[in-house]
């Protein structure tokens, strides 16, 4: 069974950087999942989804559903229909890792049953992996959607602010709400963090874990749209990453 790990935060924290950093360092074979709708993940790590004739969830669900409306076998669930498309349309399958993308909601409604689709897919792919790591969205309505219930790793990527402190708390009382169980909860701060943010947040007991160090690369790359994946070595977002990693045990 793999080990789940889901990175949350609020906008514009780093969530999606500080996934891609970590894939430098997580045993093959893991998966990530990117469930943020602004679709950066696959940048940051270097995949052409289109090059690779990859498509988005909601790309096939809609193919799905589009096919049943125009009088597909209706002997055949969506569900079935989607989950045999998901393996060959969705999953890119890479060197070291794979990767899923949500996409954005280009249907009527809610992601309700697409969130469905998804639970449903979670929990027949960990049967494969190491590790699931999940980029999820900003904010917190994500939580509500409940599409990772069991989570071992759950990260909270801040900025160092006022509002975080809220966030911290409220990503707790939400998880209790609607019943996520996590093993294990820490805090990250971003590249933004000073030593005495750092003190801060560990005598606010917050379950502070450590900040993401400020690296000029990633400024650059991240805006240009290279691949954080080709970063150096001696890369200081790269290094405090993995530090992060072994302090929490996820390597």
């Amino acid at each position: 069974m793999a080990r789940k790990l889901v990175v949350t935060g609020r906008g514009g924290a780093g969530k999606s950087t500080f996934v891609a950093l970590m894939s430098r360092f997580l045993p093959s074979p893991s998966l990530f999942i990117d469930l943020d709708p602004d679709l950066s993940l696959a940048d940051m790590l270097g995949i052409d989804l289109e090059k690779e004739k990859k498509r988005t969830v909601i790309e096939v669900l809609y193919d799905v559903v589009d096919e049943r409306k125009k009088g597909g076998d209706p002997l055949i669930p969506v569900e079935e229909k989607f989950k045999g498309l998901i393996w060959t349309e969705a999953l890119y399958e890479g060197k070291g890792f794979d990767l899923i993308v949500l996409g954005t909601k280009d249907m009527e409604g809610c992601y309700c049953f697409p969130d469905h689709l998804m639970r449903k897919t979670i929990s027949d792919l960990v049967k494969t992996y190491k590790n699931v790591v999940i980029d999820s969205p900003a904010g917190l309505e994500h939580l509500n959607r409940n599409i990772v219930s069991e989570i071992d790793d759950l990260f909270v990527v801040i900025d160092p602010s006022e509002k975080s402190l809220s966030h911290i708390k409220r990503v707790r009382e939400i998880a209790k709400e609607v019943g996520i169980k996590y093993q294990n909860f820490y805090v990250v701060g971003n590249y933004m963090f000073s030593e005495e943010d750092e003190k801060f947040f560990e005598t606010e007991k917050t379950s502070f874990l450590g900040k993401i160090d400020y690296d000029k690369l990633v400024e650059e790359w991240n805006l240009k749209g290279v691949s954080l994946k080709m970063l150096p070595d001696d890369s200081p977002a790269l290094i405090s990453t993995k530090k992060l990693l072994e302090k929490a045990r996820v390597i």
